[in-house]
């Protein structure tokens, strides 16, 4: 008897010992994927929080400290109380008479006709139909050209993908000592061609751009668009301040330009549009071939928008 207790208790210690030999092993084992290191930190969540404790308005974010337009929120009101489909899923990559409506607004804008259910993408905000475009074209040790300054996620997004950011920054230009305007930050037309190579898949423009307000005149997108149709590299264009213009600064899609349709995704933002950032829709629009792999990426990670905030 005594000693089949003590066998017993020999055989409870030895699984003992190994139960914590294991649990020390998976502790030792690395758990986060290397994809994330370093991108952990995020200044705007720091940000918002500073805003929040010192009651001041965030303008790095786009927070106004006003509400949407009346008739926004009222349309937002209707749908809400719209019935039961506005409480239920609608078409996975845009609400039909959302991307409708985009598609002939814009193919107008942009010179082109637009297929409201292949062109389009809709989004949880621009923020995913950014994520989407990175994980969807760049590959692993992708280059994307990234201009200076710019808003903080580009680069975050493209190391997750597995690329590999390019800077190339915008300089200021001082001519006779007067005060610099957005408009006097300009690019070098051969710095920036000497960034592109082999390796270059996308470069990514912000305009109007954040932070500095510079909106790009046509001669300048044309330099950027002639260097992609040479090298066949994606433009990606961040236009989500499309409708913030000022002292007679026309806003021009690079999208709009000859042999770009093909090779941009322009993304967009309701929500920055109508000073309803919370709503969170935003979208992606492409030719079809490029769009097709956003929305791989989209029906693998959200899948859906909300419904009422689209209609």
């Amino acid at each position: 008897m005594l000693r089949r207790v003590a066998a017993n208790v020999a055989v409870n210690s030895w699984k003992g010992n190994i139960f914590e030999l294991d649990h020390k092993l998976i502790m030792a084992r690395q758990l986060h994927a290397r994809r994330i290191e370093g991108i952990d930190k995020n200044i705007w969540v720091e940000f918002t929080q500073l805003a929040a404790d010192y009651k001041v308005v965030n303008l790095g974010q786009g927070f106004p400290d006003f509400s949407p337009p009346s008739y926004i929120q009222e349309a937002f009101c209707k749908a809400v109380n719209g019935g039961c489909s506005m409480h239920q899923y609608t078409h996975a990559f845009g609400h039909p008479p959302l991307v409708s409506i985009l598609a002939k607004f814009f193919g107008r804008v942009v010179g082109h006709e637009i297929d409201a259910f292949e062109d389009i993408l809709v989004t949880v905000g621009a923020y995913q139909a950014l994520f989407c475009t990175f994980q969807a074209l760049v590959d692993e040790d992708d280059e994307v050209i990234i201009i200076e300054p710019f808003f903080d996620c580009y680069q975050p997004m493209v190391k997750m993908a597995g690329g590999k950011g390019v800077y190339v920054p915008l300089r200021p230009r001082v001519e006779g000592g007067k005060a610099l305007t957005s408009a006097d930050w300009v690019l070098s037309s051969e710095e920036l061609a000497s960034k592109f190579n082999p390796r270059t898949k996308a470069i990514v423009i912000n305009t109007p751009n954040n932070p500095l307000g510079k909106v790009y005149k046509r001669e300048e997108l044309q330099v950027i668009a002639d260097l992609c149709i040479k090298h066949d590299v994606v433009c990606i264009s961040d236009e989500v301040y499309e409708w913030l213009t000022y002292d007679g600064a026309k806003h021009v899609k690079i999208a709009s330009l000859p042999g770009m349709w093909e090779r941009t995704v322009t993304i967009g933002s309701g929500g920055k549009s109508f000073s309803a950032t919370g709503w969170k829709v935003g979208w992606a629009i492409g030719a079809g071939p490029i769009v097709k792999h956003l929305k791989t990426v989209h029906q693998n990670s959200v899948y859906h928008c909300a419904t009422a905030a689209q209609v």
